[in-house]
């Protein structure tokens, strides 16, 4: 995509200034005062979810510059995350200061899922969190890959409500109205709908599907070169249509969105984690 779009010097710049495979100093920093994050999985098939988690400052653990841990509290009881974990351990999380800094985190790597009394037997120093409804069930262990920068331009600056002026925390709780009640409405129509389904999952994918033993990408045997690599499918799947179309598509509306006159670059700020 970034030759296709024409990015690659500027993507190469930014993975040369930007992107770590561990947590600096000021990036620890930042984590250790987090209040919140929002978290992206996928399960065995690719099938994504995105998820937000929150607690007090320093609800998530920095264990070392290349491992944090957050806990899992009470929720609805789907696990949709966890689930995903226990297939897939690849995740992303996506940390935003709205407040203070104004800034954002990007943190990629693997996952991996302990019990509360086996986190606490590894670390005793762990704090003992007393509100109830505020206390791991779970913990989540995240080997860092990536981490790196999510730039200030659009980041709204939001200012915290005084605590005598906004309802206290509902941690835990089973209550409907404090959990939100029914607010999108979804509930009220339920005696109208059909139970809910998940959409059948295609089987045939790019490359073939998925191989039904390691869930792996399937490569059809007439896709093999004469050194044993993969090469190019003899005839194109309508996945790779529909892409080229999108890409097509991006290039018009890029086409237009050119500036008529150059747009000067402003020196290049390197601030924040760097």
């Amino acid at each position: 995509m970034q030759q296709r779009l024409g990015t690659t010097q500027r993507a190469d710049r930014f993975y040369d200034d930007q992107v770590l495979d561990h947590l600096n100093v000021r990036m620890r920093e930042f984590v250790a005062r987090q209040e919140m994050f929002f978290l992206a999985t996928a399960d065995r098939h690719g099938e994504c979810d995105s998820s937000f988690r929150a607690g007090p400052p320093g609800f998530v653990q920095v264990l070392g510059e290349r491992m944090l841990a957050y806990p899992e509290y009470r929720g609805n009881g789907v696990m949709a995350s966890i689930g995903n974990i226990s297939e897939n351990p690849r995740l992303g999380i996506l940390m935003i200061d709205f407040t203070r800094d104004r800034i954002g985190l990007h943190v990629n790597g693997r996952a991996r899922v302990v019990l509360d009394e086996e986190m606490r037997a590894d670390r005793p120093d762990l704090p003992v969190d007393p509100i109830p409804g505020r206390r791991a069930q779970l913990w989540v262990t995240v080997e860092v890959e990536e981490a790196y920068i999510h730039c200030a331009k659009h980041i709204p600056h939001l200012q915290k409500v005084p605590a005598r002026e906004r309802g206290a925390r509902a941690w835990g709780t089973d209550d409907f109205r404090r959990k939100g009640g029914d607010f999108f409405g979804a509930a009220a129509e339920a005696a109208d709908r059909a139970p809910f389904q998940r959409t059948e999952r295609k089987t045939e994918r790019l490359w073939g599907g998925l191989d039904e033993e390691t869930h792996a990408p399937h490569v059809p045997h007439d896709s093999y070169g004469s050194d044993g690599r993969a090469a190019t499918p003899m005839r194109r799947s309508f996945a790779e249509q529909l892409n080229e179309e999108f890409l097509d598509r991006v290039e018009q509306v890029l086409a237009r969105a050119q500036p008529r006159r150059p747009v000067e670059e402003e020196p290049e700020f390197r601030g924040w984690f760097g």
